[in-house]
């Protein structure tokens, strides 16, 4: 298992939030495997993603495990981690521009890393640098090199991003809302550009696990091999991702795919009614009862496990933490 992710609870000191930023969550990214991770925000996606980085909030305290190719983040020395965080996993985020020196050229953006981290002399890595821009359909790369950001669209910095992610040719690639900020047609470039890199490493016999982050649960669906649904910092629900649009399960994923304008809907999109949970929300049940249809007053002091459900192996059992799982299924059907 490449990603295992295993009972991570994070909690802020006493007084600073009435709930943990992350209760519990397991999640798990095999080789060659491309998982979403899908919710509202704040629902916690984004801070497990930069704890398997071990990029947590000043004084937080982590329990529970995050394993990368079986050595715990949580308990990495300084060095080590240094060269986690440089070799073994890269991270995509959703604004390119923040992600860069803005009075940098691209060239210096790229090549630093292939210098410091993999050792390559300036004219090599100047090389590599630019093949990697080639290799993301950037065209003219040998001019870009030499332009700042400033000087590119969102679009093409994205795909800079994309390629200063892959350039240590990570096993573990963190994609952060990696396309939210573009537009359609750029979106599914980028995706399709995503997958072809998935595929020419599964060649090759260097699987790249994704972790794919977004809060459009259709596009989840339609790019992922299996869906996690984060709300309130526990992971509600996980399914295959045909599976989990097919037929979700927990009724929370209902009101996601019930909010999403998708071609081809007989009715209107409509919202979750209320609004998601926040850090100052003592919560002693499930968390999503004050939104739910289904609620019943035991929801309110019941505490959310996950209840499997489908016959999937171990490593990606389907299951969804709803105490009326039983009855939401039939009544789905």
């Amino acid at each position: 298992m490449l990603l295992d992710i295993e009972d991570l609870t994070l909690r802020l000191p006493a007084g600073a939030a009435a709930r943990p930023l992350l209760s519990g969550v397991s999640l798990r990214i095999d080789r060659g495997e491309v998982v979403g991770l899908v919710g509202e925000s704040g629902s916690g996606k984004s801070t497990t993603a930069r704890a398997v980085l071990r990029m947590l909030p000043e004084h937080a305290h982590a329990s529970g495990s995050v394993r990368v190719d079986g050595e715990d983040v949580l308990t990495m020395d300084p060095a080590r981690l240094r060269a986690h965080r440089s070799r073994t996993v890269s991270m995509i985020f959703q604004d390119p521009r923040s992600a860069m020196n803005p009075v940098r050229r691209i060239g210096d953006f790229l090549t630093e890393p292939l210098i410091r981290v993999l050792g390559l002399p300036k004219r090599a890595a100047v090389a590599k640098a630019t093949e990697l821009l080639a290799s993301v359909g950037l065209p003219d790369p040998e001019r870009r090199m030499r332009q700042r950001p400033h000087e590119l669209s969102g679009g093409m910095l994205q795909r800079v991003v994309i390629a200063a992610a892959l350039c240590t040719e990570p096993d573990l690639l963190l994609a952060d809302e990696a396309t939210s900020a573009l537009d359609a047609t750029t979106q599914a470039e980028v995706l399709a550009l995503l997958r072809g890199i998935q595929a020419e490493r599964r060649e090759s016999g260097s699987g790249l696990g994704t972790l794919f982050i977004t809060h459009d649960l259709p596009l989840a669906a339609a790019y992922c091999d299996r869906v996690y649904v984060m709300y309130a910092g526990h992971v509600v629900e996980h399914q295959p991702a045909r599976g989990l649009f097919a037929e979700p399960r927990h009724p929370y994923t209902r009101g996601l795919l019930e909010c999403s304008p998708t071609l081809g809907r007989d009715h209107e999109p409509r919202p979750i009614p209320g609004r998601p949970s926040s850090l100052s929300d003592a919560l002693t049940g499930c968390s999503f009862a004050p939104r739910c249809p289904k609620a019943e007053p035991e929801c309110d002091t019941w505490a959310p496990v996950a209840i499997p459900f489908g016959g999937g192996a171990s490593a990606e059992q389907e299951f969804a933490a709803c105490r009326r799982l039983e009855l939401v299924t039939r009544s789905s059907t």
